[in-house]
């Protein structure tokens, strides 16, 4: 039975180097996609072991680039694997592994924040959202210029329990720049707290894994990359719409360094902006001295209740944009010069 338990266990026939694929193809990472590769495979082992248990598992691995993920995946014995690459030069180099991992391997030429993945995967997959996570799973060595649309817009599908989440509560495990990934996992009152923390705590458990020197990476990025894990919570600690959220959450960290009333004051317009700030700051029972970054959770949540109320209230007050109010009041104030000046 041992004997047969290791002749199950797929691993990659010998093939050339990753730095070996990169030579062959002529491969460069593009500075102007922010492309950095990751050749040490010790590394993308620890990325593959980091992000669980991946036997029998269907991945969906994003900016494969020439390949290393990929073959830390593809040996972790998962039932499928699917990477969507949008830089035409690495589909021959993932083709190479396709023909070495017969049946394993689907490679999409396609871009990541288009792609379509809820409906990549069989339908046998889904789960309730309150059973345990799927055994599907998302990973990737991200070019830095897409990380952070990339997770806001998984964020707000997982609070939508579309995209990728129509399976359940999907993994995911990715690299980001390192300051990134610390403010992802910052926690309440450090330094690095800021609006990508509260989005991304809200809805998942956020870890801050392990991070990578640059130097392992060709070629080396002036700083460091972290690798983060998420899992999503079966109840969002704030009940709310993600676009909600996502503008008291903004309108806060815009003034990072002042009192947080500061920022929340532009939710409103200028003629109500101060009794209006006042009186969502005492229902939400927010001290209005405290900084962005000294507000827990439990407190947006507070924040976020009280300004639907007054959403609800006043059917006009969510789609206010203080900087269009600014902007006509620029305007105003232009024409009324003009004006002045031909009289």
């Amino acid at each position: 039975m041992a004997a047969s338990g290791k002749l199950s266990t797929f691993r990659l026939p010998p093939l050339p180097s990753i730095r070996e694929i990169i030579k062959l193809f002529r491969l460069q990472a593009a500075k102007q996609l922010s492309q950095n590769f990751l050749l040490d495979l010790r590394l993308t082992d620890k990325i593959v072991r980091k992000a669980g248990n991946l036997t029998d598992a269907y991945v969906y691995e994003v900016g494969p680039g020439p390949g290393g993920i990929t073959r830390s995946i593809l040996n972790a014995s998962v039932a499928e694997l699917l990477v969507v690459e949008k830089d035409t030069r690495f589909i021959p180099g993932l083709q190479m592994l396709s023909d070495a991992a017969p049946g394993k391997l689907r490679i999409v030429h396609g871009d990541v924040l288009t792609f379509k993945v809820e409906k990549a995967f069989p339908e046998s997959l889904k789960r309730p959202w309150e059973d345990d996570p799927p055994n599907v799973h998302i990973i990737g060595n991200l070019p830095f210029s897409v990380s952070t649309p990339l997770i806001i817009k998984w964020l707000e599908s997982m609070s939508c329990r579309d995209g990728p989440f129509v399976y359940g509560r999907t993994q995911m495990t990715l690299t980001f720049q390192k300051e990134v990934a610390e403010r992802l996992a910052a926690t309440t009152g450090s330094k690095q707290r800021s609006r990508l923390s509260v989005m991304a705590q809200y809805l998942c458990n956020v870890r801050h894994i392990f991070t990578i020197p640059g130097r392992a990476f060709v070629p080396k990025p002036e700083v460091d990359v972290g690798v983060v894990h998420f899992t999503p919570l079966i109840h969002p600690k704030i009940q709310q719409p993600f676009k909600l959220v996502e503008k008291v959450v903004q309108n806060v960290f815009q003034f990072r360094r002042k009192y947080c009333h500061r920022g929340l004051g532009m939710l409103f317009p200028e003629a109500q902006r101060l009794e209006s700030t006042g009186r969502l700051l005492e229902l939400a029972d927010v001290d209005p001295t405290l900084r962005p970054r000294q507000l827990s959770i439990p407190q947006f949540k507070s924040l976020c209740d009280v300004y639907r109320r007054m959403c609800d209230e006043d059917p006009h007050l969510f789609a206010y944009n203080f900087r269009e109010e600014l902007k006509q009041r620029k305007s105003e104030k232009k024409e009324e010069d003009n004006e002045s000046h031909r009289l």
